[in-house]
């Protein structure tokens, strides 16, 4: 393979290999920066199924933007090969961290479990189902941060999985139930996926093996999930519960969304959880109907086997006193009851909204956490007996703002709330430029400008007008004047500026006087100098046979098309 793709993407190793690709280390020799690439094989080239896979791969990654997904730049294809340009991440696979580390540590486990949640939640948001949550897709970071990769299968129909038979080794340990029957994946698959790579985090292996992937589907959809706190007793029942509602065999018995498995992390490893009863779920429809079943009394009939009791003869009786009037008394002594306890039940219910029955509970403070990052943050509200939402953050250029510290919190710093209250942030994603206003401006001078930007490209585009001079400005796109865009990320600007004259250069002038042939050309708007040739290296006889003053030569060529541009211009050359 060469070792530049597209005239842009320098090849420098070989970092990956996948079921259908190649990843390559390479330089965006445009933007001077790392980038992975990724490539399709070339057999598969030809093969609908895995084209469309890849396509869709990109389609999906492309359509997302969350700090734990990674990001793609550009998308071609090369000599016939299908290639990806994506986020360069320098790390380990979560896979080869389990793999070389072991078993994690609890709070490790929850920090990146919250990041992967929170990732699949924003695909989900944009209705993409990932299929393939698994810790080979997750890139570990040397700061903790993570990164999902591979959305080759995210919007491909859920045959199509079991149809790749390196990728069911390789899934097939994180595989939903209702997939191993063919059912279509939902959230839920994916939900159940996140559970089986939180239960890899906390024991150092997948919970179910065998020594084929028909064996390891069987035993999702048949065998009991093992309890986390049988390899590890130290571990709280708050985050085995979390597994368990992850990866219930029931669908419908799991989280209903990634936000809800979020909020259940945010708080499982708090002190108060620790103790928490083991939550115990109808983990099959069959076991529902059970449950159900065994819920209901059951009544013996008192019958009397080869017996038949006859219907005794009516016997009237006449009491001494009649007592009708008696049972009307306690049907009416009944009712009185009733109605001084449903107004015994108005009153306490008024008073309680009233807030007679609150306890008077002590407010605290908002804490001014502006300034501060996340984690910084997180411990902040911790300390004051507050939650910070950290799945519904938003992100915003400012001025003068580092990138990562809180620009503002809701409920605003100094409001008294109640303990447990969630704050939410807004987040600097970096310090953002203002676009300037290029239109009226030469286009190189507009280029030079924006050249200082690393990160930026600059599409310029030529258009004929002659109300304003050759290559000035006069439209600016994609990035309007006034607009914030960060220098650190890849952007895009397109100016569309006058385009320049362009001529043929006369044959007529080769022969013509350096006057008349200046004059010809600068008539045609076409900025001339002229330079005397050298005639050291002549003969005396060649020196007395030149023509001198005239054209002998031109630097473009005489017949070739030249455009005059601020710094272009002809040499005419004469003896």
């Amino acid at each position: 393979m060469s070792n530049m793709i597209a005239n842009r993407y320098e090849v420098i190793q070989h970092i990956g290999q996948g079921g259908m690709a190649d990843v390559f280390l390479a330089v965006d020799t445009i933007l001077n920066r790392q980038v992975a690439v990724k490539i399709m094989r070339g057999e598969l080239c030809t093969d609908e199924v895995s084209v469309l896979r890849f396509e869709r791969e990109a389609q999906a990654a492309t359509s997302l933007n969350h700090p734990n997904i990674v990001e793609v730049y550009d998308v071609g294809e090369y000599k016939g090969h299908h290639f990806i340009v994506m986020e360069y991440v320098p790390g380990k696979t979560l896979k080869q961290v389990i793999k070389d580390r072991g078993a994690l540590t609890k709070e490790e486990t929850v920090d990146i479990m919250k990041q992967l949640v929170s990732a699949t939640a924003e695909a989900h948001k944009r209705g993409i189902i990932h299929r393939d949550i698994k810790p080979q897709n997750v890139i570990v970071k040397a700061d903790g941060s993570i990164k999902m990769v591979d959305f080759g299968i995210a919007l491909a129909k859920g045959s199509m999985q079991l149809t790749q038979a390196n990728n069911v080794m390789g899934s097939v340990h994180y595989l939903a139930p209702e997939l191993a029957r063919g059912n279509a994946a939902t959230v839920q698959s994916d939900i159940y996926a996140l559970g089986i790579v939180m239960y890899e985090m906390l024991s150092g292996d997948v919970p179910y093996k065998a020594d084929n992937a028909v064996q390891v589907a069987l035993m999702h959809m048949r065998n009991e999930m093992p309890s986390i706190r049988n390899i590890n007793p130290e571990i709280p029942q708050s985050i085995d519960n979390c597994i368990i509602r992850a990866t219930a065999k029931n669908p419908a018995m799991r989280y209903r969304s990634c936000n809800d498995m979020l909020a259940d992390l945010s708080t499982c490893l708090r002190p108060e959880r620790a103790n928490e009863r083991k939550i115990i779920l109808a983990e099959t429809e069959d076991d529902e109907k059970k449950a159900v079943q065994s819920s209901k009394p059951v009544r013996k009939a008192a019958v009397r086997q080869n017996t038949v009791q006859e219907e005794p003869e009516e016997q009237i009786f006449r009491p001494a006193v009649q007592r009708p009037a008696k049972k009307k008394n306690g049907l009416l002594i009944t009712m009185i009851i009733l109605l001084i306890c449903l107004g015994l039940a108005g009153i306490y219910f008024a008073l309680n909204q009233s807030g007679f029955f609150k306890e008077d509970i002590k407010q605290v403070a908002v804490p001014d956490i502006t300034g501060v990052t996340m984690a910084e943050a997180k411990s902040i509200c911790l300390d004051n007996n507050l939650v910070l939402d950290t799945s519904n953050v938003t992100y915003t250029l400012t001025e003068n703002t580092e990138k990562g510290q809180i620009i503002t919190v809701s409920p605003e710093v100094g409001t008294l709330v109640d303990p447990e209250t969630t704050l939410t942030v807004t987040v600097s994603s970096g310090i953002g430029v203002t676009t300037k206003d290029y239109v009226g401006m030469n286009i190189k001078d507009a280029q030079n400008d924006l050249a200082q930007y690393a990160s930026m490209k600059v599409d310029a585009v030529e258009e004929e007008n002659t109300d304003v001079d050759p290559g000035t400005v006069i439209r600016q796109e994609l990035l309007t004047p006034g607009t914030q865009f960060n220098p650190e990320t890849a952007d895009e600007i397109r100016l569309v500026y006058a385009s320049y004259p362009t001529i043929t250069i006369p044959d007529d002038i080769q022969g013509q006087t350096i006057d008349e042939a200046t004059a010809e050309l600068e008539a045609m708007g076409v900025q001339v100098r002229i330079s005397n040739l050298d005639t050291t290296a002549l003969t005396d006889e060649e020196i007395a046979n030149l023509k001198t003053g005239v054209v002998i030569k031109c630097d473009p060529d005489i017949g070739s098309e030249y455009t005059q541009k601020e710094d272009n211009y002809v040499i005419l050359y004469y003896y």
